[in-house]
C-alpha cells in the first residue's frame, strides 16, 4: 500500500513540472505540449494608428462616440513644424511627438532588454513595425464637433530636456493648434527616479460660445507579443500574458487579450468612479491612472488589423467661452516592481499576475522581499527562504524521515516475508500491515516532504516568473539572472545528484519495478529542472541538502546503515 501511494504521489509531482514544461515552453514563446503553434500576427504599420480614435460606447450622461477618424488640425490650422521630443531623467528617456503630444517611446535605463545585454528595455515604441502609445485628446458633445485630439498638431514650450542634477522633476509643456476656437494644453511631469508621469491637461475655449468636452486617454499597441530572449525552446527568459486589463471596484481586475476584442467576446464593466486601464506585458506595464471619485467609461476595441487601443472617457462639464479646466492623470510606464505598483493605484499590483497560484505566491514574493531586504541578494534569500520553511516543518519532516528510516530497517524483513508469501498477494498484503502496526510505521509517513512541497514549488515557480525584481537579478558567479536557466547547468547537475543521493537514503520499495521507478524517476524530472530557472533550481537543491543532512541525522539516531 505504502509503495502505490508514494507511486502515485510522485505520478501527480510529475504531472505538477510536465505543466510547468508545458507553462515554461509558452512564456519564451515556444509552442504548447498541448496545443499546435500559434501563427504570428503581422506587424502593424505605425501608419496605420496615425489618424485611428476608438469609438467609445456611450454610457455616461451627455457622452459622444469618438470620432472614428479626426484630422482634428484641419485644413484650416496654420502649419506646425513635426518634432520628436527627448526627455531624459535618471529612470527614463522618453520621446513626445509633436504631431498628438503623444508618447511615442519610452526606454527604461535601469532594466536589460535582455540578460546580459547593454541595450535598454524600451516599452512604449513606435515604429514601421511596432506601435505601442499613450494618447490623450478631447471629444466634442455632438458628432460633428471636432476638438484638439491625439492626431492635432501640438506646439511644444521651451523648457530643459534633461533632468538637472539635484532637480526632483522634468517639465515638458505643448500647447495645440486652435481647433474651433478650443485649444488642448498638455503637462507632461516626469519625477526623479519615477516611472509615474503626471499629465495635466487643460481645455482653453477661446471660441464664442460654452463647450461640453469628454476627454479620454488611450493605451495604443498592435497585437504582437513580447519579444522573448534570444535562443530556441527553453533557453530564452519567461513571457508571460500580453494584452489589456481593466480594473474598477464593480468589475475588479479583468484581462482582456487581443484575440478575444478582434472575436467580439471581451467582457467588461464599462463604467464606474474609479478604476484604470493598462497594457500589460511580462515584468512590464503601462497604465492610465485617475484615483479620483470621477464617473468614467471605460473602452477596449480593436481599432484596425491587428491594432488594439484601450482607455477612459471623461465628462469634463461645461467649459464657458473664454475660460479653461484642467484635468490631472497618471500615466505609468516601467516594471511591475509590486511594492511600488500597490502605492501607486488600487489593483495595479494585479498587472503582475501570478494566475490561480496568487494565494500562494503573494505571500511567498512578500516573505522573500523581506529576506531581500536583509540580504541584498535575490539568491540568497531563495536560500533563506528554505532554511526558514524547513525549520517550520521540521518536526513533521521529522516524523515522516522516522518513518522512512524505520521503513529501510524493516526492509530485509520484509523481503523475506515477500519471498515466502509471493504466491499469496492477499496474504502478504495483511502480513506488510501487521508489520507496520507492530513497529509502529506509518506507511503513508514518507510522504509527506514531497505533499509539502508541491504548492510551494510551484508557487515559488509563478514567484521567479513574474518578478521584474529577480528579472536579471545575480547570485554568485556564473548565474547572473535567476529568473532563466543556469547557462552552464551547474545547478541542475548538483541538482540530479543530491536527489539520487536522496533517493539512496529512502527505504528501497519491495517491488523491484517500483523500486527501478524510484531511481529513474528523479532522472526524468532532471532532464525538466536543466531549463527551468536558476532560481527554482537553487531552492530545490538547497531543499534537497537540508533534507539529506536531517535524514541522514535521523537515520543515524535509529542506527539505520544504508
Amino acid at each position: 500500500m505504502n509503495d502505490l501511494r508514494r507511486t502515485l504521489l510522485w505520478s501527480v509531482f510529475a504531472v505538477s513540472l510536465l505543466m510547468l514544461w508545458d507553462g515554461w515552453l509558452r512564456h519564451t514563446g515556444q509552442p504548447s505540449l498541448f496545443e499546435p503553434a500559434a501563427v504570428a500576427s503581422a506587424p502593424v504599420s505605425a501608419a496605420a494608428s496615425a489618424g485611428a480614435v476608438p469609438a467609445a460606447a456611450s454610457g455616461l450622461p451627455g457622452s459622444a462616440a469618438l470620432p472614428a477618424v479626426a484630422a482634428a488640425s484641419g485644413a484650416s490650422a496654420p502649419a506646425v513644424p513635426h518634432e520628436l521630443v527627448t526627455i531624459t531623467t535618471d529612470v527614463v528617456k522618453a520621446t513626445v511627438d509633436t504631431d498628438g503630444g503623444s508618447l511615442v517611446k519610452v526606454e527604461l535605463l535601469k532594466h536589460a532588454a535582455d540578460a546580459g545585454s547593454t541595450d535598454n528595455m524600451v516599452l512604449l515604441d513606435k515604429s514601421p513595425t511596432h506601435t505601442y502609445v499613450a494618447e490623450t485628446g478631447l471629444v466634442g458633445q455632438s458628432a460633428g464637433q471636432v476638438l484638439p485630439n491625439h492626431t492635432t498638431a501640438f506646439t511644444v514650450l521651451p523648457g530643459e530636456r534633461t533632468l538637472a542634477a539635484g532637480s526632483d522633476a522634468l517639465v515638458l509643456k505643448l500647447e495645440s493648434v486652435a481647433v474651433n476656437g478650443v485649444k488642448l494644453v498638455k503637462t507632461y511631469t516626469f519625477k526623479r527616479g519615477d516611472y509615474a508621469i503626471g499629465v495635466k491637461q487643460e481645455v482653453v475655449n477661446a471660441s464664442a460660445a460654452a463647450i461640453q468636452p469628454q476627454l479620454y486617454v488611450q493605451l495604443t499597441r498592435d497585437g504582437s507579443e513580447a519579444k522573448a530572449a534570444p535562443g530556441p525552446a527553453f533557453m530564452g527568459g519567461p513571457q508571460a500574458y500580453t494584452g489589456m486589463a481593466v480594473f474598477n471596484a464593480k468589475g475588479k481586475y479583468q484581462k482582456l487579450d487581443f484575440k478575444h476584442l478582434a472575436e467580439g467576446k471581451a467582457e467588461f464593466e464599462k463604467n464606474d468612479d474609479s478604476g484604470w486601464v493598462a497594457m500589460v506585458q511580462h515584468h512590464f506595464a503601462s497604465a492610465w491612472l485617475q484615483n479620483d471619485k470621477l464617473p468614467r467609461e471605460f473602452f477596449s476595441k480593436q481599432i484596425a488589423p491587428n491594432l488594439y487601443a484601450t482607455g477612459m472617457l471623461f465628462n469634463l462639464g461645461e467649459v464657458a467661452a473664454g475660460q479653461s479646466k484642467a484635468f490631472e492623470a497618471t500615466l505609468f510606464v516601467g516594471p511591475q516592481e509590486e511594492n511600488k505598483l500597490k502605492a501607486l493605484a488600487p489593483g495595479l499590483e494585479y498587472t503582475k499576475d501570478y494566475g490561480w497560484t496568487h494565494i500562494m505566491a503573494a505571500p511567498l514574493f512578500w516573505l522573500l522581499d523581506k529576506l531581500h531586504g536583509l540580504l541584498a541578494n535575490w539568491g540568497w534569500s531563495i536560500v533563506a527562504l528554505v532554511v526558514l520553511l524547513k525549520a517550520a516543518f521540521y518536526w513533521l519532516n521529522a516524523s515522516a524521515y522516522r518513518s522512512m528510516a524505520k521503513m529501510k530497517a524493516l526492509n530485509p524483513r520484509i523481503q523475506a516475508m515477500r519471498e515466502n508469501l509471493k504466491d499469496e498477494p492477499q496474504k502478504m498484503q495483511q502480513e506488510m500491515l501487521k508489520i507496520y502496526r507492530e513497529e509502529k510505521v506509518n506507511p503513508i509517513g514518507g510522504c509527506l516532504p514531497i505533499l509539502i512541497q508541491i504548492p510551494v514549488f510551484i508557487a515559488l515557480y509563478s514567484v521567479l516568473s513574474s518578478s521584474v525584481e529577480i528579472r536579471n537579478a545575480p547570485w554568485i558567479g556564473w548565474i547572473t539572472d535567476l529568473s532563466v536557466k543556469d547557462p552552464y547547468f551547474v545547478l541542475p547537475a548538483l541538482m540530479t545528484a543530491s536527489t539520487l543521493l536522496q533517493t539512496w537514503l529512502n527505504p528501497t520499495p519491495p517491488d523491484p519495478v517500483q523500486a527501478k521507478m524510484m531511481w529513474i524517476m528523479p532522472l526524468l524530472f532532471s532532464v525538466m529542472f536543466f531549463f527551468f530557472p536558476a532560481g527554482l533550481v537553487l531552492y530545490w537543491l538547497t531543499n534537497n541538502l537540508l533534507s539529506i543532512a536531517q535524514q541522514w541525522m535521523i537515520n543515524k539516531q535509529l542506527g539505520v546503515t544504508n
